[in-house]
């Protein structure tokens, strides 16, 4: 299953202001918007941090929220596009911290810097650890509804990354496994996640992605123990295919899921479990994705597990959910297929924007869902 499509458009440039910005507190009206939460709290994390080599990084926050003292989100995206587009050159090899400013602008590092070509890797490692050492992650969230009534039941959470090149999310995450941080990418990616999940509704279920390697982590373990979202509300889906880690998987997931945690593998698609796979790990949520939705579409055009899937859903109590519904006739075709629930953009877009998620939690808490629930162009989930 995808863990997200595209990540957040870089912004254009503002001249700073050279006004103080004092340290910025989260809104305190519980109906203000999540993403201003996140956005406010990593503010918070950077203008905080006292550590010297993060100095640079305070100075340029605080003059990009000095020119845009209305739009903290904006301030923030013009800093991550600073943190993570300099790795296209690296410093020497003592690592002396440095982002680009731009010109006529401050910076407590050195006046001539010196560069150095990165090799693909060096490159690819700078921009990762810039991501995890600031934790500028933000979470997006698509909707899941029921079927047929087409009510909201939960939300899944998908990373947002800064990028010129709008490199996808899992582009992102590819890249950091290939180098050795994958783990570390997709826990600082939950960590983000949770923290903005706590403002869904509590009768609302939250899917998270973790690839099974990670899930094995112990720093796993703790971060869904940590309370922010109750273990009976989230869900755990596996992102990519089930390798020799299964028994690992088994036992590291076992007690939670005993404390309330569900479960989802693919059950179509690349990544799809294999039979013996979903028999072992008895998954709460088959997702089923375009390879099979096309299949009932287009019977005999395209290749699809569906019959195995829904035997196997049948055989462990799983219940079935269609991810990448695109038109009504792929929603009448899911539904007339008995699954349980679905998404994807004709039911709602992975959105960051707050109007977006203030729309969803007020359909989820009236059940008032109209016929149907998309604009826009047609997407994949």
């Amino acid at each position: 299953m995808s863990r997200d499509e595209s990540s957040l458009p870089a912004a254009t440039g503002a001249k700073p202001s050279p006004e103080p910005w004092g340290q910025v507190s989260p809104p305190q009206d519980v109906e203000e918007s999540t993403l201003r939460c996140q956005v406010l709290q990593l503010i918070n994390d950077v203008l905080t941090d006292t550590a010297p080599e993060g100095e640079w990084a305070r100075i340029q926050l605080r003059r990009l929220l000095a020119a845009n003292p209305d739009e903290p989100e904006r301030a923030l995206l013009q800093h991550l596009i600073s943190v993570t587009t300099t790795d296209l050159t690296d410093s020497p090899a003592d690592d002396a911290p440095h982002r680009g400013l731009g010109r006529g602008q401050e910076s407590s590092a050195p006046a001539t810097p010196r560069y150095l070509p990165a090799s693909p890797d060096r490159k690819g490692r700078k921009r990762i650890t810039a991501v995890l050492g600031s934790r500028m992650l933000l979470t997006a969230f698509q909707p899941i509804r029921e079927l047929p009534a087409g009510n909201v039941v939960g939300f899944e959470a998908l990373a947002r990354f800064v990028s010129r090149d709008g490199a996808s999310a899992d582009t992102w995450f590819r890249e950091a496994a290939a180098i050795g941080l994958g783990a570390d990418l997709e826990i600082a990616a939950l960590h983000s996640a949770l923290s903005a999940a706590r403002e869904i509704p509590a009768h609302l279920f939250v899917a998270f992605n973790l690839s099974p390697a990670t899930c094995t982590d112990p720093r796993v373990q703790a971060l869904l123990e940590s309370g922010q979202v109750a273990l009976d509300r989230i869900v755990i889906e596996l992102a990519g295919r089930v390798g020799p880690e299964l028994d690992g998987l088994i036992r590291a997931l076992g007690p939670l899921r005993q404390r309330g945690l569900r479960l989802a593998v693919d059950g179509s698609g690349a990544g799809a479990a294999s039979r013996d796979q979903i028999l072992q790990l008895v998954p709460d949520i088959i997702k089923l994705d375009r390879n099979f939705i096309n299949g009932l579409i287009h019977p005999g055009e395209a290749q699809s597990p569906g019959v195995d899937v829904v035997e196997l859903a049948e055989q462990t109590g799983a219940a079935l959910s269609a991810e990448g519904i695109e038109s009504q006739a792929e929603l009448a075709a899911v539904t007339e297929a008995g699954l349980a629930a679905g998404q994807g953009y004709l039911l709602g877009r992975p959105s960051v924007h707050p109007l977006d998620w203030s729309a969803w939690i007020i359909e989820a808490a009236t059940d008032d869902v109209p016929a149907s629930a998309g604009n826009g162009n047609p997407g994949r989930s």
